[in-house]
């Protein structure tokens, strides 16, 4: 798939955002006054900021509002509602805490239960697709929700939480790139089923069937070399999970609690870029390519 930076940002800002509004929701000494209003701005700007990089992919961004009314059969259709009810959930939830140093539990619980079950949603627009063997697997839902607590805890300082959340991240991710590099063999999808010639033998691509590109190729084919996927999922685990989980284990500074952070962002944009470019769509079958 390509990695286009918008969803890139999207997966990446969106799932810490409301990773931090899960903790602050369910937090049992939230803060108040100007200090909550800073990690409500922080959580805001990530999330609705991930939310609206994720409509520059849109052909006609203009119609995402569209996006609402299908609910039924569109995962995507579930997130932009669960995003939208949360959003104002804690929005309220976090009023009380800026401006009136009130602790409504009730509509903490309620934002924190919604910002789950969005992170869930979001995953479940890629782990349904039977298209992409390497997102469908129970361990992309299961990654979006760990890496969405354990960075949600990381910037609100959770760090009894955060430092298992990011070492069983880690070990998941680690898990989910050595199974998933079979995964698309394992589907039993080649170039036979793709064209639907199997019954008469084994089917090679000849030639191109355009001279040009086009949406398909320019969008669900993206060929990334093996030493370099790996070298880019070695410095992922190092940014995203050694070094933040090191440095905790060390202090609870501020500076060093700063650089887990920028640590963790960099390297969870490198895991996110390796998420689209390594999912292999299976129309690159048919143009003969993989």
């Amino acid at each position: 798939m390509h990695p286009a930076p918008s969803v890139i940002l999207f997966t990446t800002f969106s799932g810490m955002g409301f990773g931090l509004l899960f903790w602050l929701g369910i937090s049992t000494s939230a803060p108040t006054g100007w200090v909550a209003f800073v990690f409500f701005a922080i959580a805001y700007i990530m999330a609705v900021g991930g939310l609206l990089a994720s409509t520059f992919h849109l052909g006609h961004p203009e119609r995402a509002i569209k996006a609402f009314s299908q609910w039924r059969s569109s995962w995507l259709s579930r997130e932009g509602i669960a995003a939208v009810a949360t959003l104002l959930i804690m929005a309220a939830y976090g009023a009380g805490l800026v401006f009136f140093a009130a602790q409504w539990t009730i509509l903490g619980w309620l934002g924190a239960l919604g910002a789950l079950l969005t992170v869930f949603t979001t995953s479940m627009i890629y782990a349904q697709m039977n298209t992409v063997p390497r997102w469908k697997h129970w361990t992309t839902p299961a990654l979006f929700l760990i890496l969405s607590l354990g960075g949600g805890a990381l910037f609100a300082g959770k760090i009894a939480f955060a430092i298992p959340l990011l070492i069983i991240a880690g070990a998941l991710q680690a898990f989910a790139w050595f199974h998933g590099d079979g995964r698309f063999n394992a589907s039993g999808t080649n170039m036979e089923t793709a064209t639907g010639l199997g019954h008469i033998g084994k089917v090679r691509a000849f030639e191109p069937p355009h001279t040009g590109t086009n949406y398909l190729m320019k969008e669900f084919i993206h060929v990334v070399g093996r030493k370099h996927a790996m070298n880019i999922r070695i410095l992922a685990l190092v940014l995203g999970f050694v070094i933040p989980v090191v440095l905790l284990l060390i202090g609870a500074g501020h500076i060093l609690g700063l650089i887990a952070v920028i640590s963790h962002i960099a390297g969870i944009l490198a895991l996110r870029w390796l998420f689209f470019a390594q999912a292999e769509h299976v129309v690159g079958l048919y143009y003969g390519q993989r």
